[in-house]
């Protein structure tokens, strides 16, 4: 057999194993039964109602695979931020939406 000839079967017999090894690697991550990420604990340390943000100093967040820091989020629902004020305890699923880090459910911690 020449070089070529070689090349391309060791191409062709490797191609359906790599494809499989990439389909592995994106698996989607599981969710609660609630089709939502693990809930992740917070403080509220500001509450802007005009844009509709929050600011949440938060642990990790598991689900992006974000370590602990201060951050502003956009709320799904805008009823969200009459349940919590500055300082309150939380607890909160945030997802990407729309490229934007959005809370899509938020409560007080117990």
């Amino acid at each position: 057999m020449t070089r070529k000839a070689i090349a391309v079967i060791m191409l062709s017999l490797s191609f359906p194993l790599s494809a499989f090894a990439v389909e592995a690697h994106h698996q989607p991550v599981a969710a609660s039964a609630e089709g939502t990420a693990q809930m992740a604990d917070g403080e509220v340390r500001r509450v802007d109602k005009d844009t509709k943000k929050i600011t949440i100093k938060h642990g990790p967040l598991s689900n992006l695979n974000m370590p602990p820091m201060t951050m502003v989020f956009q709320v799904q629902d805008p009823a969200m931020l009459d349940q919590v004020k500055t300082g309150d305890k939380i607890r909160f699923n945030v997802d990407k939406v729309g490229g934007a880090y959005t809370i899509t459910k938020i409560e007080i911690a117990k």
